[in-house]
C-alpha cells in the first residue's frame, strides 16, 4: 500500500454538478501533502447502516495543501450506481469514511519532453493537474479529450487553458472530431512530435493507445480502470496480467502495483483470464 496512506473521516467542502458528473470538494489534512496525480482515494459508501461494505475507488483529479487551514482533495464523479449517486447525493458538511492517498503516480520526466494526454470521460480528471506539473517543469503539453457525447466531455475549458493543444473526440460528433481518440492519436504524435503518452480512461481505450504508441516507438504510461473493491491490495479483485522486465508474467494487483502502469507491459487480450504461461499458474 501507498506508504503516505492514512483512514480519516472528512468532511465535503462543496458538490457542484458539472454536465454529466460531480465536482466535489474533500477536506484531507496532510494527506494533500502526498497525493499525486495518479493516485486515488477509496471512499467508504451508503453511511454506517448500509449493505454497500464495499469501498469505492476514484481517481484524484487535484490536490491542494494550505498549510494551517489544512489539505483537501477534489474528485470528479460519475452518478452511476447506487454508491456513487449516495456519495454525490451528500452536501457540504457531510463527512465520509477516506482512505488516500493510494496506489501509483504518472512518472514525471526529469527533462522537458513533448506529451500528450488522452483522457476518455470522467477518466481524464487526474490528467489536468498533470498537465500543471508537466507545463513547470517546461513540456509542451497536447490533450485529447474523448467521450460519447458533448455532456461527458469534463471540462473542456479547463483543459483548453492548461494545454498547448486540445482536440476533442466524441462517438456521436457532438461536439470535435466524430469518432474515438485512437482516431486522432496518430496525426498528433506525427505533426507534434510527441515523445510520451499519458492516459485514464476505459481499458477498450487504452488497448488502443498502447496499439498506436508501439507503432510510433512512443513511451505509454495509463491509468489502468479495473474494479478495486478494497484498493489496498486484500481482495484480489483487481489482478491483471502483467509482463516484468524479465519477460515474466505475473497476475498484479492493480491498486498496489497500479494503477499507472507502463501500457506495453500489460496483457490486454487475457480478456480477464489467466494468461499460458503466467507465473504460478499451473
Amino acid at each position: 500500500m501507498n506508504k503516505f496512506a492514512e483512514q480519516i473521516t472528512s468532511e465535503i467542502i462543496s458538490n457542484k454538478k458539472v454536465g454529466a458528473y460531480h465536482h466535489m470538494v474533500f477536506s484531507v489534512g496532510d494527506i494533500a501533502k502526498h497525493a499525486k496525480p495518479g493516485n486515488f482515494v477509496a471512499i467508504s459508501i451508503g453511511g454506517a447502516t448500509s449493505s454497500m461494505v464495499l469501498r469505492r475507488a476514484f481517481a484524484i483529479y487535484r490536490a491542494s495543501d494550505r498549510g494551517l487551514s489544512g489539505g483537501f482533495v477534489e474528485l470528479v464523479i460519475a452518478p452511476h450506481g447506487p454508491g456513487s449517486i449516495w456519495l454525490t447525493s451528500l452536501a457540504p458538511g457531510a463527512t465520509i469514511n477516506l482512505v488516500g492517498p493510494l496506489g501509483t503516480a504518472f512518472g514525471i520526466p526529469t527533462e522537458p519532453v513533448k506529451a500528450l494526454l488522452v483522457g476518455g470521460g470522467y477518466g481524464s480528471a487526474p490528467l489536468f493537474g498533470l498537465s500543471e506539473i508537466l507545463k513547470s517543469r517546461g513540456c509542451r503539453v497536447d490533450m485529447v479529450l474523448g467521450a460519447s457525447s458533448a455532456m461527458k466531455i469534463y471540462a473542456p475549458l479547463e483543459g483548453k487553458r492548461s494545454v498547448s493543444s486540445l482536440t476533442i473526440t466524441t462517438d456521436d460528433g457532438s461536439v470535435g472530431t466524430p469518432g474515438k481518440v485512437s482516431d486522432v492519436i496518430p496525426n498528433l504524435i506525427a505533426n507534434n512530435g510527441i515523445e510520451i503518452i499519458y492516459s485514464c480512461g476505459p481499458m477498450g481505450m487504452l488497448e488502443a493507445i498502447t496499439k498506436i504508441a508501439e507503432e510510433f516507438g512512443v513511451m505509454h504510461q495509463c491509468a489502468i480502470e479495473e474494479s478495486m473493491a478494497c484498493g489496498i491490495g486484500v481482495c484480489m479483485t483487481c489482478v491483471l496480467p502483467i509482463k516484468g522486465e524479465d519477460g515474466v508474467i505475473r497476475m498484479l494487483r492493480s491498486c498496489i502495483d497500479g494503477p499507472v502502469v507502463d501500457g506495453s507491459s500489460v496483457i490486454w487480450n487475457s480478456k480477464r483470464k489467466i494468461p499460458e504461461g503466467t507465473w504460478g499458474a499451473n
